[in-house]
């Protein structure tokens, strides 16, 4: 496989992802945290890092609208439930073990 085939087969399992998790809106960003350490949000996040390196101007609120199909504010409301104080703990229990590997 050459430099451009491998960029397009990164990029189809890219946009294949985020219509996976496009489909499956029930799947909470907090339970993706929790078992896989990353979110929609964090996604976004690396799209626009990635923007940004190659200087290709694009905003957060733009960077989510391309993972979440939709702005922001509208799947929150539309489809984030509220963590759950089980879930909330998790969380921060994982971030502090992870914070404790860190240093």
């Amino acid at each position: 496989m050459n430099e451009q085939q491998r960029t397009e087969v990164e990029a189809a399992a890219f946009r294949r992802l985020l219509e996976h998790l496009d489909a499956n809106k029930q799947v909470q960003n907090i339970e993706l945290m929790l078992l896989a350490d990353f979110c929609r949000n964090c996604l976004s996040k690396w799209y626009l890092a990635a923007a940004q390196e190659r200087d290709i101007p694009l905003s957060d609120d733009e960077a989510r609208e391309a993972v979440y199909k939709m702005p922001y504010s509208q799947w929150k409301s539309e489809h984030q439930l509220p963590a759950t104080e089980e879930q909330m703990a998790a969380f921060n229990a994982k971030r502090e073990a992870k914070s404790k590997a860190e240093s």
